[in-house]
């Protein structure tokens, strides 16, 4: 598949044939199901925790004596049967939500998302992305310019969040964009499907694609 490649202008810098393993894919929405569902599984941490008996303060005595007394055989109040007592059965903050992704299964979702976006024209690429300083309207001259390509004239609305996927670290071009609210900054090694189907645009810089391919391919 061929596409167009960009600068930082949003001019057109060429083209570049993208690699069929990783951007011609056909959807498979029940690998991706599958997938993205357990990725969101693995970023669930529990929360809701309550004490059963043996954590709950006190009750360190019986209450009353056994016999004689006309009351209920108790033998403490942190017994769920008690207010202020234990809790039977509750939630628990030990309680694991994870689950095994297969490597094979999420290289193949990521690609197939990839596709999705290379055929849904929402993917852009561009030459490469060096900003002078680390200011935030640098980066935010560079989406502006992206903006006045036809094709992409609503990647700076609000409503449209993008993923910029990097070859390799950039603490300029992160320091730069990361108060920009539609932008979330990734590396391209660390990208998941579920990043991918979370923001409406892919922007790449052109030596990201090899990065993809050979992780892709690894992965398999």
């Amino acid at each position: 598949m061929e596409v167009t490649v960009y600068n930082q202008k949003g001019e057109k810098a060429g083209a570049m044939d993208l690699p069929d393993g990783v951007f011609k894919l056909p959807w498979n929405a029940d690998l991706v199901h599958q997938v993205v569902t357990s990725q969101m599984a693995n970023l669930r941490r529990p929360v809701a925790h309550v004490k059963n008996r043996a954590e709950v303060s006190g009750g360190g005595r019986k209450p009353w004596r056994q016999k004689g007394t006309g009351r209920a055989r108790h033998g403490s109040i942190r017994s769920p049967l008690w207010k202020g007592g234990g809790v039977t059965h509750g939630p628990t903050k030990e309680r694991s939500f994870k689950k095994k992704v297969n490597k094979k299964m999420a290289a193949k979702a990521l690609a197939t998302v990839l596709s999705a976006k290379a055929r849904d024209n929402e993917l852009v690429i561009l030459d490469g992305l060096l900003l002078a300083e680390p200011k935030t309207k640098e980066a935010a001259k560079v989406f502006r310019n992206l903006a006045e390509i036809k094709s992409f004239a609503d990647i700076t609305a609000k409503k449209n969040r993008i993923l910029l996927a990097l070859d390799s670290k950039n603490e300029n071009v992160e320091r730069a964009a990361r108060n920009l609210p539609f932008i979330e900054i990734n590396e391209s090694r660390n990208i998941t499907a579920l990043d991918v189907l979370n923001r409406k645009y892919l922007v790449i810089p052109q030596a990201a694609i090899a990065v993809l391919a050979k992780r892709i391919a690894g992965d398999r």
